[in-house]
């Protein structure tokens, strides 16, 4: 089964949700605040997906950290970062077993 996480108010989450419910495709959701965040699931994406996919730079929850937090920013304090604040994580990933795709892109998405 399909494996969707990220935050329920999230438009992306939203859009990918409406696409997948309307096609009739099943689909799990994992929201990051109601379900939680690992170390390890975060590595996971981290390891098949790199930090340039994942962390999300241009987000409001980038913008509102101060500048120490942002600066010299290795591999250990961005997944630390992630972790604290999950919302500078792209969304949604989807995680049909094989692969994860993030954001919501309807020609990488299952049909069925």
């Amino acid at each position: 089964m399909l494996v969707m996480y990220g935050i329920k108010n999230c438009d992306s989450v939203k859009k990918a949700r409406t696409w997948l419910e309307a096609r009739h495709i099943a689909y799990r959701f994992h929201d990051y605040r109601i379900d939680g965040l690992d170390a390890a699931l975060l590595q996971r994406f981290v390891n098949a997906l790199g930090l340039d996919a994942l962390l999300n730079q241009r987000s409001t929850s980038w913008r509102q950290l101060d500048d120490a937090q942002k600066s010299d920013l290795t591999p250990d304090k961005a997944v630390q970062l992630m972790l604290a604040v999950p919302t500078l994580i792209k969304r949604p990933i989807l995680d049909d077993g094989q692969q994860l795709i993030v954001g919501f892109n309807p020609d990488q998405y299952p049909t069925e």
